[in-house]
């Protein structure tokens, strides 16, 4: 597999940079950003900035010198606020970008990775499968529904791959999520307020990146959910990241959606029937317990690195 991978210096973007490289199937990686490579693993891959979504242009020459068998796209505008704000990147970055690449894809029979969220959904009704309707209650759901849509009627071979609230641990110290987030404030013993009206299948973000590799390597076609199997409230994730980091639960201040103005912009109770990407991708979900003690394992060796 000769691949490309979009958003490399993202969350998402650093871990599969540094899977993929250690990846069996894999003949060459070209990892893209549109800023300098920010990911401290910088062997084994070619990097290149390339700002596509104003600038497709440059993207098909780095692409026609690179001669991609896959395409693995986790570049997005993914705030929920700065989507409302400004439509119109959510727009171009979001739905006209990866209207023009399925189109690429298709012209050179490449096949095409697509990172999709559960807020396509409005929450009414989870946990969901691949069958549901979609029905956005925001900016940025809309803009990934569409983008699928637009995936769909191009004809390119495609994997779409929602997921849900990604957490883990990555190098790059810049990167964080919730998980570390409510980590890291509780070690310094500050309180935080964490919503306990919204549910979610939480999703480790070496699990996601296991589920892109494998729906690159088997060419996978159609839309794939994953995350964790199990559904939390957000408050109760926070209090297991507590107990297991045997941190101050009392620190953990549980509020309302509302009280911080999502009770309309986010979906309440989303979560992901998986079974669909078990069956066909022969791809599991790590327990959230369990990816606890692995991301444990991964803070412990950046520490001794650093």
């Amino acid at each position: 597999m000769r691949i490309i991978l979009t958003g490399s210096n993202g969350f998402l973007g650093q871990k599969l940079t540094d899977k993929l490289v250690t990846s069996a199937n894999l003949e060459m990686l070209l990892a893209l950003s549109k800023s300098e490579n920010r990911n401290p693993n910088k062997t084994g891959y070619q990097f290149a900035t390339c700002d596509f979504s104003s600038d497709f242009s440059t993207f098909e020459k780095q692409a026609s010198t690179f001669a991609p068998t896959h395409i693995i796209h986790t570049a997005a505008l993914t705030s929920v606020e700065v989507c409302e704000k400004d439509p119109a990147a959510c727009q171009q970055i979001n739905v006209e970008t990866v209207g023009k690449l399925a189109a690429y894809c298709k012209q050179h029979n490449i096949h095409l990775t697509f990172l999709s969220t559960d807020f396509v959904f409005d929450g009414a009704d989870g946990p969901y499968d691949e069958q549901a309707k979609p029905n956005p209650c925001n900016a940025y759901g809309l803009s990934k529904w569409q983008a699928e849509q637009l995936i769909q009627q191009s004809g390119c071979q495609a994997a779409i791959l929602r997921t849900i609230l990604v957490y883990g641990c990555i190098a790059d110290p810049n990167r964080s999520n919730f998980v570390l987030w409510v980590k890291n404030k509780l070690t310094a013993n500050e309180p935080i307020n964490v919503v306990k009206d919204q549910w979610r299948t939480p999703t480790w973000v070496d699990d996601l990146a296991d589920a892109c590799i494998i729906a690159s390597k088997k060419n996978a076609n159609g839309i794939f959910h994953i995350s964790g199997e199990t559904l939390h409230s957000i408050y109760e994730i926070a209090v297991k990241v507590a107990e297991h980091w045997q941190l101050d639960k009392q620190l953990i201040r549980p509020i309302t959606a509302e009280e911080i103005g999502q009770a309309e912009n986010r979906p309440r109770k989303t979560g992901f029937i998986i079974d669909k990407a078990k069956q066909q991708l022969g791809w599991t979900a790590t327990q959230l317990r369990d990816s606890f003690t692995e991301i444990e394992k991964q803070l412990a060796k950046i520490n001794t690195h650093d």
